[in-house]
């Protein structure tokens, strides 16, 4: 039977102290126990269903991780206060001195300045590869590879990974295919394709709203007690804990998700077809002219569409940032980073999400100083939205 993240999520039922239909919020810090002998139990984790201390865990903590391990399919996920605080703990519980991680080019400018810059000091050395091209990718792997990383669609240039692919060559060299899903969750369902582990940023599309930051590590059990293990755990070590408040909130949002993707998608679809007839260079999955859509096609799980990302390249920075400037100005939308709110948000990534990327990397991968990121919004009238970004362009003479 087809796997259906949503329905994994939507079956998941959990009731408030008091008969609420939303589970009550842990508003606590530490925990008190009727017997020493508990505390010490729970320390060491052998107290199923106790609580000590909430940078160890806590029931509002554990109800989201438990939603978004179902939505990804995997025995469990730990929670974090940000996507870089989910990202980083794996990379160095998989990784130790000495060792090796391949990851793709196109990533992250977060995740890729911790690789190139940060993870060389704790000796993890990282090599960047083209992860469309299968075997580049497994003549970077060495004796000490331990991780392959990528994004299902990557940040910016939304390429697509072969997951599957890649998790064949993962197994081969027994390495672990770690996959960030941050730009298509719901569409993609990377373990269900062979990955080993999941992250994502909830900031973005899980949260929705633009109000908070979050992660996620969804993966086995054995690797969420090695990142929880308060003597060797990277995610208990270095405290990247989410707060109860906010853990409560992406779980009321979460539940919205599938509507929100669909409706996302959709115009994300409609917008990148048009303006693909209308001459502009655009990449999106979903365009027949993307080199990864028939890949896309068959990884997706159809109903949620190819996402709501898009870019165009209208040329130069100047131009980039004089549409954007009058996009927001027309109220089409906002010039800011990150994605996945209900508005459109647009920025040029190349000065800005990529900018920790050298220029010269930026342009050998193809990240152009026009190009310009947006994360669609849920807009009811796309034909509109359409309408006026076009009346922005012509303004300009972009088109």
């Amino acid at each position: 039977m087809a796997f259906k993240p949503a329905n994994n999520i939507q079956d998941l039922q959990y009731f408030g102290e008091f008969g609420g239909v939303n589970p009550s919020i842990s508003d606590s810090s530490t925990y008190t126990f009727l017997s020493a002998k508990t505390m010490f139990d729970t320390f060491e984790g052998n107290a199923d269903g106790c609580y000590l201390y909430s940078r160890h865990s806590s029931p509002s903590n554990l109800y989201l991780g438990e939603a978004l391990a179902a939505m990804e399919g995997t025995e469990t996920a730990t929670v974090t206060a940000s996507g870089m605080g989910a990202i980083t703990p794996v990379l160095l519980q998989l990784c130790g001195a000495g060792e090796h991680v391949v990851s793709s080019r196109t990533i992250y400018g977060g995740t890729y300045a911790f690789l190139k810059n940060f993870a060389p000091r704790l000796g993890i050395d990282t090599t960047f590869v083209d992860i469309t091209k299968l075997d580049v990718v497994e003549a970077a792997i060495t004796p000490q590879t331990k991780v392959l990383y990528c994004e299902s669609v990557s940040n910016p240039l939304l390429e697509v990974a072969d997951i599957k692919s890649l998790a064949d060559l993962a197994k081969k060299h027994n390495l672990k295919l770690v996959v960030d899903n941050t730009f298509s969750p719901l569409s993609i369902s990377p373990i269900k394709l062979g990955a080993d582990v999941v992250v994502h940023s909830l900031t973005k599309f899980i949260n929705g709203s633009s109000d908070t930051v979050g992660g996620v590590v969804c993966g086995s059990q054995e690797l969420i007690d090695d990142l929880r293990n308060v003597n060797s755990g990277a995610a208990m070590l270095l405290g990247s804990t989410m707060d109860s408040l906010r853990s409560a909130s992406v779980l009321k949002n979460l539940r919205t998700l599938h509507i929100r993707m669909m409706q996302h998608s959709n115009n994300a679809t409609y917008l990148a077809e048009r303006f693909e007839k209308d001459g502009l260079k655009t990449v999106y999955p979903g365009l027949a002219s993307h080199p990864s859509h028939e890949l896309f096609k068959s990884m997706m799980n159809e109903k949620y569409g190819f996402g709501g990302m898009m870019t165009l390249d209208v040329g130069s920075l100047d131009k980039a940032n004089a549409l954007m400037e009058l996009m927001q100005e027309r109220n089409l939308g906002y010039l800011a980073v990150s994605l996945g709110f209900y508005k459109t948000l647009f920025s040029a990534p190349g000065s800005s999400t990529s900018s920790e990327i050298p220029e010269d990397e930026q342009k050998e991968m193809g990240l152009s100083d026009g190009l310009i990121r947006f994360s669609i919004g849920l807009d009811a009238d796309i034909e509109r939205t359409y309408d006026m970004m076009k009346s922005c362009m012509k303004e300009l003479n972009i088109i």
